[in-house]
């Protein structure tokens, strides 16, 4: 159990706990929300160590092991490849690897009858077991390819990566490392949708103790069961998700405020008999005893409500014609080489709100671009609807803001005959009234940023609007916020984000970008998911599971007529020449299981548009295509079934 007693720490003038208490019992698995610096990432570092408390104690069982991904990396501390560094989470497992060998290398020089060695490497041989050393490479792989690595980058050089794969390589390591108490903070950062999704049910098998910070509802109210609540330098600990803790929070607060209401009544009345009646000799000791009972009143003390994101309000959008956008067979590249997408077509129309899902690399922010006219197509055509006008935020939006200007000035340079009225009127709408509007632009949060971007974005009308990843930066009051405005928005929406609960909430319909296309789902989030499951469960061939490895953890009894001593010798030998030989048996395993995954993904597709056929369809071709699919899947399951059938030969010649 981890326990936080009275913790205090401040960073410099800036008080972030104050005596806070609270307790996260072995196996919970707890969100821990509140406004951004409060001091969530806080209580990660007094947990692993990385910063000390001013005072209190913080209590953890010294016995087990934590993950913390790490949000400061150094790349060019490791020359390892990707798939060794995510390997490395166990450095314990590293050192009894080596120590095995050195055991094996001195039993093969001549000390095959030393007996301490042989108990030694019979010791060292099942902690390794025990620890997962034999399945480690094949954990990481998937978890790897879980959180979108392509499989043929697993060996490149870790530094290699841009910053943002490397906190998915970080993230990775620490999953593969199957802490006994896990702290994920902001783990979605940089995942997409897809990643997402992989997360969730990968923590969901998770069986330690979880504690996450995010601003991710999805995961918050899917995964956790306690709530912990950082703010105004106290955590307040709450049952439930995200959405049980927000009706418990509102709940509890209104009853606080009526019981201050009531008391404070109360305190009046009391009051003015006092000062009425304490001057006459006749009331006097009646005064005297209502002055007593003000004396042993006990405060009501209502805590401040974590701070709720101001409205957003959005002008009406202009009128335009039915179709807003259209593109026809059309294709990107920057170098005429690569093509990041080719044929597609496309439509939005009037009204639509659209979400453009798939893993990262696979050109959404392009198609993005693309639709906003802000890149040309290569092949094929863009066409823009009657009297659109559009609004386009890019991921980069802090970039082209002036620092040195303020939040109004901003604003003003971005208006088109609008009012300074206009102006203040829409600011307000987003937060910055008052003084807000003289703060420069370098000193606004990332959430303040993110909404003087829209709120510039809409002093000029347009009725499409184009947003990449709007949410980032945004704590979850600012995004409950900005999805309620544009829920709200009557004009045309297409949004990259990898939110899902925002994406569920407002997308009318979703585009999924694979390596095959662009397919439409004509449905909310929620719809795009169950027809993808859908599909992929029809047309699925019922497949065997490989057969288990077995990981026996105690040396093989010897049989009565051998010696002891020989028996133990033989049965390490089986054991290390078993492991060398399955390693590669595992991983064709496992290659034919992600070909084959990704095939049915793609016979799904095929199956669904010969089923619901739209104007042009190449019938031909997807027909030619399905059935090069099938055949492939066939070829592989073999494949797969052969790796398996030579697995258990392996087993049973090595006898184990």
């Amino acid at each position: 159990m981890i326990q936080f007693q009275q913790i205090c720490k401040s960073f410099g003038k800036q008080r972030v706990l104050h005596e806070a208490t609270f307790v996260i019992r072995s196996g919970e698995r707890v969100g821990v929300v509140g406004p951004n610096g409060a001091g969530k990432s806080t209580i990660f570092e007094l947990l692993t160590g990385n910063c000390m408390a001013d005072s209190g104690t913080v209590g953890i069982p010294s016995a087990l092991r934590i993950g913390h991904v790490r949000q400061q990396l150094n790349p060019h501390g490791t020359d390892d490849s990707l798939l060794d560094y995510a390997e490395s989470a166990l450095p314990e497992l590293y050192a009894i690897e080596q120590e095995i060998h050195g055991i094996e290398h001195r039993l093969a020089e001549g000390g095959a009858g030393d007996p301490s060695a042989l108990r030694r490497l019979g010791d060292l041989q099942t902690a390794f077991e025990h620890l997962g050393g034999y399945e480690l490479r094949a954990r990481a792989e998937a978890i790897l390819c879980g959180l979108g690595f392509d499989p043929a980058a697993l060996g490149d050089p870790f530094r290699s990566f841009s910053g943002g794969w490397q906190i998915r390589a970080e993230l990775a390591r620490v999953l593969v490392s199957e802490p006994d108490i896990l702290l994920l903070d902001e783990p979605t950062n940089y995942l997409d949708v897809i990643a997402v999704e992989w997360l969730y049910d990968f923590l969901r098998s998770f069986s330690g103790t979880l504690a996450l910070v995010s601003h991710d509802r999805y995961l918050l109210n899917r995964l956790t069961q306690i709530t912990l609540e950082v703010s105004g330098g106290m955590v307040t600990r709450y049952v439930g998700n995200y959405e049980q803790y927000v009706a418990t929070r509102e709940e509890r607060y209104r009853q606080l405020l009526a019981a201050k209401s009531n008391q404070d009544r109360k305190r009046e009345k009391l009051e003015q008999f006092v000062e009425r009646f304490r001057a006459k000799a006749t009331k006097a000791s009646q005064a005297q005893s209502r002055m007593k009972m003000l004396d042993r009143f006990e405060e009501v003390h209502v805590p401040q409500i974590a701070i709720r994101a101001p409205r957003i309000v959005l002008p009406p959008p202009p009128r335009c014609g039915g179709e807003v956008v259209r593109l026809e067979d059309a294709g990107f590249s920057y170098d005429d080489t690569r093509w990041i997408f080719e044929k597609v077509s496309m439509r939005l129309d009037r009204g639509e709100k659209a979400a453009i899902v798939g893993l990262n690399g696979m050109g959404k922010t392009t198609l993005l671009r693309t639709l906003a006219g802000k890149l040309k197509p290569g092949k094929g055509k863009r066409v823009l609807g009657h009297n659109v006008e559009i609004g386009y935020q890019a991921q980069d939006f802090a970039d082209v803001m002036d620092p040195e200007k303020t939040v109004y000035e901003t604003a003003r340079a971005a208006a088109v005959n609008r009012s300074d009225g206009d102006v203040r009127s829409l600011l307000g709408g987003f937060g910055f009234r008052g003084e807000e509007i003289d703060k420069r632009v370098q000193v606004l949060s990332g959430g303040e940023k993110v909404r003087l971007a829209l709120a510039r974005l809409l002093l000029k009308p347009c009725n499409f609007l184009l947003l990449d990843e709007p949410t980032t930066h945004l704590d979850i009051q600012a995004r409950e916020a900005l999805e309620h405005a544009l829920r709200e928005y009557s004009g045309t929406i297409c949004i990259v984000s990898h939110d899902i609960e925002f994406v569920r909430h407002l997308a009318t319909s979703v585009y999924a970008i694979t390596g095959d296309g662009l397919t439409k789902y004509f449905g909310d989030y929620d719809y795009y998911r169950a027809k993808v499951s859908e599909s992929a469960v029809l047309v699925q061939a019922p497949r065997r599971e490989p057969p288990p490895v077995p990981a026996s953890s105690v040396a093989a009894e010897a049989p009565a007529a051998k010696d002891r001593k020989q028996s133990k010798r033989e049965v390490a030998q089986r054991r290390q020449e078993f492991a060398k030989a399955r390693r590669p048996l595992e991983l064709r395993i496992t290659n034919a299981e992600q070909s084959i995954e990704r095939l049915e993904i793609e016979q799904a597709r095929l199956l669904q548009e010969l089923g619901s056929p739209e104007q042009g369809a190449d019938f031909q071709g997807m027909s030619r295509r399905l059935g090069e699919v099938r055949k492939e899947i066939e070829r592989l399951s073999g494949k797969w079934e052969e790796a398996g059938l030579e697995l258990e030969e392996l087993k049973k010649e090595h006898g184990l």
